[in-house]
């Protein structure tokens, strides 16, 4: 049974994936292989995540998976694993219901594992003290077996901490990681920088480790233990006739879910990836995936690419079936216009993006589809999420749209998912799910446009 634990803090930007980072690339270099897990709707992270372990991290989401499905994947993913990390979201008992739920708590207690707190301890000493009183006696279902210190200014100030911690509780003490310019990551509008942009990543990761391990008590960590469930996901879905879908993959677009690209493959779906900054032409396929990513930072060289641009826009006016989300859809967009630069795009989509200072859309959304919608056997209800700092402006008045917006921003506060020829366009990131099998019907859509075609 391998060890497994939960990583979470007391609020938002403690330094929980700085931590989970050294754990892993700490626990791989002794030649263990390490699973790890995202709570909630986030891409930057697991691409991070992925890197430090080498393999593949999944994200588990309250509010578009049902307990089963959670605890499926966790299981199915981690059975062959040395060592399980989850890394939470923001502090152990935030979520989006004041009476819980659909926290990080909520987690832990789902899959029924220990809980490693990591504290900031910036601008405290005897206080940490009754922080951790506090979260035992919260929720006295949660096993807190440990915590690590993060941002330990000095000797001074860990002495003070260790002493608190020991007098006034009973939790034990794995690490004190002292505050370093070496355990910096920056930041952008969404978040921490995408591990693909990253200059030097894994010498980044490695000084990482080293220091993880010097601080950290990794013996201790590798011993904690949790029950296994004896659920697994028999996947019986299969395509006599294989069909090859393009999914771009460099350093603009790089935000896609691990399971959703696992069920193209289940589905027996050849998976061609293709740079938009570097190729000329798209692969050979029967249709396109664009997930989302940070466009705008690549804006002069996605322009520069123009074979591909007129490469795309031709073969999706020609009818390739084309799903695209966010950072894809505004490369659809006839331009992108960013700190007062505007470069042409794809063109595709009769509308211009405009990146703006704040978020535009950035949360949990609903929609439901309409009858423009293309693809058959679509959720009516349909939970997914949306990030983006971008809006679109001079929208051709005869667009056609996928979904009614019931809850977040989508395209106009009112709908989302652009339909033109045989392309969904949306704002919102989709997650295949029981509710919303969303990978299942484009493939499906894909067969029938390929059948009709043949």
């Amino acid at each position: 049974m391998p060890s497994s634990f939960y990583l979470s803090a007391a609020h938002k930007s403690s330094g929980k994936t700085i931590i989970s980072l050294g754990l892993c690339a700490a626990f791989k270099q002794q030649s263990l292989k390490v699973q790890t897990f995202k709570k909630g709707p986030d891409y930057i992270d697991p691409i991070w995540l992925t890197q430090a372990s080498g393999v593949p991290c999944y994200n588990l989401d309250f509010y578009n998976m049902t307990d089963d499905e959670i605890i499926q994947l966790y299981n199915n993913q981690s059975v062959n694993s040395d060592l399980t990390i989850i890394e939470g979201n923001k502090g152990l008992f935030d979520g989006m219901s004041v009476t819980g739920g659909d926290a990080n708590a909520d987690l832990v207690k789902l899959l029924n594992i220990p809980v490693v707190l990591v504290i900031d301890s910036t601008g405290i000493t005897r206080g940490v003290a009754p922080l951790l009183s506090g979260y035992q006696a919260f929720d006295k279902n949660l096993d807190i077996v440990g915590v690590i210190l993060n941002k330990v200014a000095s000797e001074r100030h860990e002495s003070k901490l260790i002493q608190a911690i020991e007098y006034y509780t009973d939790i034990p003490l794995l690490g004190c990681v002292r505050r370093s310019k070496s355990l910096v990551i920056d930041e952008r509008h969404l978040g921490l920088i995408p591990v693909n942009e990253t200059l030097q990543l894994q010498t980044f990761i490695n000084k990482v480790a080293s220091i993880i391990i010097d601080q950290v008590d990794l013996n201790v960590l590798m011993n904690l233990n949790c029950i296994k469930f004896n659920k697994q996901i028999i996947n019986t879905n299969t395509i006599k006739k294989k069909i090859t879908v393009a999914i771009a993959k460099d350093r603009a677009f790089s935000f896609y879910y691990q399971d959703d690209l696992d069920k193209f493959e289940s589905l027996g779906v050849n998976i061609k990836y293709f740079d938009t900054l570097k190729n000329h032409n798209l692969p050979v396929c029967d249709g396109l995936f664009i997930g989302g990513g940070f466009p705008e930072m690549q804006l002069k060289a996605l322009n520069a690419n123009q074979l591909l641009l007129e490469n795309i826009k031709t073969k999706i006016e020609q009818g390739l079936p084309t799903y695209v989300e966010c950072g894809g859809l505004m490369y659809l967009t006839n331009s992108i216009t960013y700190n007062k630069q505007t470069h042409p795009m794809v063109g595709v989509i009769d509308a211009n993006t405009y990146m703006t200072p704040k978020p535009v859309g950035r949360g949990y959304v609903e929609l439901t589809p309409t009858d423009e919608h293309c693809w058959s056997n679509v959720s009516k209800r349909i939970y997914a999420h949306e990030f983006h700092y971008s809006k679109l402006k001079n929208i051709n008045v005869n667009t056609r749209y996928a979904f009614k917006v019931l809850r977040g921003v989508g395209i106009d506060n009112k709908f989302d998912g652009i339909i033109k020829h045989n392309l969904l366009a949306s704002y919102t990131h989709l997650r295949n799910v029981t509710g919303n099998a969303w990978v299942v019907q484009f493939v499906n859509f894909i067969r029938k446009i390929k059948k009709k075609k043949s």
